[in-house]
């Protein structure tokens, strides 16, 4: 059976590749920090789920996620890094140490952490049978996001150095290392930072002049996991209509 940990997977674009992939024969873990009604509600509706609180920032409960999916499925043959955070739109020069490391603790450290686990199980050096790891990055890692999320785009920024090296360093172990690098999508992140409508505002910046939905990201992370990337690894492909 083939075994899927989607990180922030009750919303967005994790909620959309939770339902992906079990539509292509994964069983699916839904990681979430906070929202239990919404994972369960993901889970619900796939044949071979379960919802698990995790917060990735926090090792020990990183480990406790894989061990749970150890328990339970027996094993892990891909994981999509999607769970990030995001604060109020503000100036660079107005962040305090405390947000920048809130931001950092969960969209990098907590990539790496759960992407570490991985490995661990996945590596033929270690006697697993390989896999495929996608993270989620962000078309701010590109455009910096002046004037409003610089920290954000900084740690998405990390996410596109992190997979290239880290795909490089298990290359000969099975493991593909690859990256989603997704523009304006339409998901309740934005409403986090302050303006629920901002796609909307900015679809005008993006050759298509529309955003995109998580579905669309999903079918790109999906063909990534799958045999069909099989000669993919440590590519960042942008999916962003265009800009």
């Amino acid at each position: 059976m083939k075994t899927l940990i989607v990180t922030g997977g009750s919303r967005g674009i994790g909620a959309a590749t939770a339902r992906l992939a079990a539509q292509r024969g994964y069983a699916v873990c839904v990681n979430y920090l906070h929202d239990r009604a919404a994972a369960e509600e993901i889970a619900g509706t796939i044949p071979k789920a379960m919802a698990v609180q995790a917060d990735i920032g926090v090792e020990d409960e990183v480990v406790r996620l894989f061990q749970t999916v150890d328990r339970e499925f027996g094993g892990l043959t891909a994981l999509v890094n999607n769970a990030a955070t995001l604060e109020s739109q503000m100036r660079l020069e107005q962040m305090d140490a405390a947000r920048m490391q809130r931001m950092f603790s969960t969209n990098t450290i907590g990539t790496m952490l759960c992407s570490r686990e991985a490995v661990r199980r996945m590596s033929t050096k270690r006697g697993g049978a390989g896999g495929a790891i996608v993270n989620v990055s962000s078309g701010a890692a590109r455009w910096g996001s002046p004037g409003e999320y610089v920290d954000y785009a900084a740690t998405k920024g990390a996410i596109d150095t992190v997979t290239v090296g880290l795909a490089a360093e298990v290359a000969g172990e099975g493991i593909r290392v690859n990256a989603v690098r997704p523009g304006f999508i339409h998901t309740g992140l934005h409403a986090k930072g302050g303006e629920p409508g901002r796609v909307d505002r900015v679809k005008s910046m993006v050759p298509m002049q529309r955003g995109g939905q998580p579905e669309e990201v999903a079918a790109a992370i999906l063909w990534l996991l799958s045999e069909e990337a099989s000669y993919v690894t440590g590519t960042i492909l942008d999916v962003s209509g265009g800009r």
